[in-house]
């Protein structure tokens, strides 16, 4: 690994890394445009897991791009099994994200003004 591309691409940490931020700033994020209270905190954990869902699918599919892989060889058994292939590695990758979406989320009312815990 001499530089960041080989680090990035078959190095574990840095993507591991990406992920993991990406758990803790998707909440972030959309607690900036949905209003406070408990059911739309709801919603933001609802939201949260839809996108680091599909954000996680289409992050395995750019590394094995930026691997090398041809996108056509991505789904040459189809499209359904190429987005299941990239579903389960999400869903795996959520081991990694999940706790720490979690985490973000629970510290979201500390900020609230309006409404109260």
């Amino acid at each position: 690994m001499t530089n960041l591309t080989d680090a990035f691409a078959s190095g574990l940490i840095l993507p591991a890394a990406v992920l993991a931020l990406l758990g803790w700033a998707v909440p972030r994020l959309l607690a900036l445009v949905i209003p406070e209270g408990v059911r739309p905190l709801m919603l933001i954990a609802l939201l949260s897991t839809l996108v680091m869902g599909v954000f996680g699918a289409l992050f395995f599919a750019g590394l094995y791009v930026w691997q090398g892989m041809p996108m056509a060889a991505l789904f040459e058994a189809g499209l359904a099994a190429g987005v299941v292939h990239f579903g389960r590695l999400s869903l795996i990758s959520a081991l990694l994200w999940g706790p720490i979406m979690v985490l973000s989320i629970a510290g979201l009312p500390k900020n609230w003004i309006k409404e109260t815990w």
